[in-house]
């Protein structure tokens, strides 16, 4: 499932401390919420499953069983939504602005949040 390991990563992160500063204003909000309304679990509620132990396979397992479970199908939906945003869409002013912000406005390959992130966290 998109993203979902990075929705984790990040509350690993906040936790320890070492997440980027600019990712914090984004916690709970943005794609994390529109990833726990898709699963039906509170974020928080999840934060504090992750922060307990186990791998994501097992974090999202929890999310089936206390959230919905989700078919093939809905996975797919859900990574083509993901895979998308920001091309063409209601996100596409906003995938600009931090383009900007991070200095990559030049680079017009980048035309999808995923691609963003990509980049500016230099993969």
């Amino acid at each position: 499932m998109l993203y979902f390991a990075r929705m984790l990563d990040k509350a690993r992160k906040e936790a320890a401390s070492e997440l980027r500063d600019d990712f914090r204003k984004n916690l709970g909000q943005a794609l994390d919420a529109r990833c726990c309304d898709y699963l039906r679990v509170d974020y928080l509620a999840l934060v504090k499953r992750t922060l307990a132990g186990g791998s994501d396979e097992e974090i999202l397992d929890w999310c089936f069983q206390f959230g919905r479970p989700l078919s093939d199908n809905d996975i797919l939906i859900w990574n083509e939504f993901t895979r998308k945003i920001g091309w063409n869409d209601s996100r596409s002013e906003f995938l600009e602005k931090y383009k900007a912000e991070s200095g990559l406005s030049d680079r017009k390959e980048i035309v999808t949040m995923f691609d963003f992130m990509e980049a500016d966290e230099g993969r």
